[in-house]
């Protein structure tokens, strides 16, 4: 069962402030340290980026179909 757009939108942002949290409380050198591609703390910064942009850019792509469809 997949959850609805609203349970999603509140969701993903949630667990990436989570996984950021935990960046912040596992790595010493946190924000310094996070310039190689390597680390864990590099992901945990790009991944709440990324993952409402994505949704974002989905959702911006979506309607434009849906808009360009019906006129």
């Amino acid at each position: 069962m997949i959850p609805s757009l609203p349970t999603m939108t509140v969701l993903i942002p949630l667990i990436s402030l989570a996984g950021l949290f935990y960046s912040a409380s596992v790595e010493e050198g946190f924000p310094e340290g996070c310039t190689s591609a390597s680390s864990l703390c590099f992901y945990s910064l790009l991944l709440p980026v990324t993952v409402p942009v994505y949704v974002f850019f989905h959702l911006w792509t979506w309607m434009g179909l849906k808009l360009f469809r019906h006129n």
